[in-house]
């Protein structure tokens, strides 16, 4: 296929059907195997591979990526402090220990769940954003089906194993292509440490550093989402753009997922398309 130059991350978001809104068909000439029980990798739009894309798997914290779409499209400031929930605050897994009632910015809030994947500040997101946790569901789940994400269905904002929580590999790979079209999601997923803080009187600060390892160490990447829990396994949504190439690489329960991502990348941006 003829490339065409890409002068910035707009024009190679678009040939990945970002704004155009094209999907490649379900098939692709085979590449070599992928230890994941399922995957899929882009390159300029182009698919060049996958195995079981379409089958319905947990995703972890790649559950985020909904939830910080529905926050970006809410309209609410990312300026303004709300109260931690106490709900939020007791949430497990991978957080940053926020106290109930600690004062903190919607765009730091953001920033934890998206850069070190905290579950308390995702949970906050939700029932600040939502009203309540199931509230904050229903619109996850109503915006899958907007998007036509027919395999996606959300229990939880986080990504908590929970039965009926699943998704695709496709289908988060075009859920990823829908959050990245938002420059704020672009430059947090891209972030390998940052500073916030909270807005009380004696204010705390959280160092976040990126859960997602290729970010800043991998020549390219710039993000999407990673996540692990006991039932999904390794999964890994990334985004990645060298020269005049970008790729998308989703995989899910992956045994080697940094090693392996790296490859594929580095294929898919340096080397050429698999003969079919």
């Amino acid at each position: 296929m003829a490339h065409l130059p890409l002068p910035d991350a707009t024009r190679r978001l678009l040939l990945l059907g970002l704004l155009a809104g094209a999907w490649p068909a379900a098939h692709a000439a085979p590449l070599a195997a992928v230890e994941a029980q399922a995957w899929l990798l882009m390159r300029d739009g182009e698919l060049l591979g996958e195995h079981d894309a379409d089958a319905p798997r947990p995703m972890a914290s790649l559950t985020k990526m909904m939830t910080a779409l529905l926050v970006l499209e809410s309209g609410r400031s990312l300026d303004e402090v709300v109260a931690v929930p106490a709900a939020a605050a007791r949430d497990t897994g991978t957080r940053l220990r926020l106290r109930a009632g600690e004062r903190m910015r919607l765009g730091d809030l953001l920033a934890a769940a998206v850069v070190a994947s905290a579950n308390d500040a995702c949970q906050a997101l939700a029932l600040v954003v939502g009203g309540s946790g199931t509230a904050f569901v229903r619109r996850m789940n109503a915006r899958a089906a907007a998007l036509g994400l027919k395999q996606t269905r959300f229990t939880n904002p986080c990504g908590h194993d929970a039965p009926g929580h699943f998704s695709t590999a496709r289908e988060l790979a075009a859920l990823a292509l829908t959050v990245m079209r938002d420059p704020r999601y672009r430059v947090l997923a891209a972030t390998s440490q940052t500073t916030i803080s909270s807005r009380d009187t004696t204010p705390r600060r959280f160092t976040l550093s990126n859960r997602n390892e290729l970010v800043g160490r991998h020549p390219g990447v710039v993000g999407v989402k990673s996540g692990t829990t006991p039932n999904a396994g390794r999964c890994l949504a990334a985004f990645a753009m060298r020269g005049e190439h970008s790729a998308l690489l989703v995989m899910l329960d992956a045994r080697e997922r940094w090693w392996t991502a790296g490859a594929l990348l580095d294929r898919a941006l340096d080397g050429d398309a698999p003969a079919r």
